[in-house]
């Protein structure tokens, strides 16, 4: 028989939205049917994409009052269902109040790949399901492996459509104006943080030069 203090640091098992928003930070895990699920482990390369877009996406959220969030936000997509995307973007002057759980539809979600099967399947079919029923606009999926972007746009119809895939040049948002990630841009930094000597061998001097501007400045 397990133990009082034992029981009390175990999380609730089914549990509520509102239980798992209210889980500790270093509780991972997201909220499955009333069950916790565990989480992707990310890479060093899951990471890079995933904060280069973060801070791409802020500083075009911070000039419009759009928020901008990374892993630990977490999304009640339906009454059983809490999600937590690698980066989440609200609608410009959308207000979320002090909570830890969000019921509000953002603009944008962003799932980054992991090479793991029942990864991929997740954000593919799952979650790319709950996304679209909970209202989310845009939907980005990123495979890091195969450099390869494919953003999806919500129908009339409340199914996702590709709207666009792409792996070079720069992707524009819809709603989203004077937005444009330049995907070469990510991919020269990723190499640079992990190590990728091919895909820097590859690289266009001009792009080299803009991935590695201000070093001369780090002391």
């Amino acid at each position: 028989m397990r133990s009082l203090a034992t029981a009390e640091l175990l999380p609730p098992d089914p549990m509520t939205l509102e239980e798992w928003a209210d889980l500790d930070e270093d509780e991972p895990g997201e909220l499955v049917d009333g069950h916790l699920q565990e989480e992707e482990v990310p890479d060093n390369l899951h990471e890079a994409v995933a904060a280069w877009l973060f801070r791409m996406l802020g500083v075009w959220g911070a000039e419009r009052r759009a928020a901008v969030f990374g892993a630990d936000h977490k999304l009640g997509v339906s009454q059983t269902r809490g999600r937590k995307p690698d980066v989440t973007m609200y609608a410009p002057g959308t207000r979320l109040g002090r909570g830890a759980l969000s019921r509000t539809a953002p603009l944008l979600v962003v799932e980054v790949l992991s090479p793991r099967p029942r990864d991929v399947r997740r954000d593919r079919l799952d979650k790319r399901s709950e996304y679209a029923r909970f209202g989310v606009k845009l939907y980005l999926l990123v495979d890091p492996e195969a450099r390869v972007l494919e953003l999806y746009e919500l129908g009339a119809d409340g199914r996702y459509v590709l709207d666009a895939f792409a792996s070079e040049g720069k992707m524009t948002l819809p709603g989203c104006e004077g937005l444009e990630l330049d995907l070469n841009a990510l991919w020269a930094e990723v190499a640079w943080i992990v190590g990728d000597d091919e895909a820097e061998e590859r690289e266009e001097p001009e792009e080299r030069e803009a991935a590695t501007e201000g070093d001369d400045d780090v002391v």
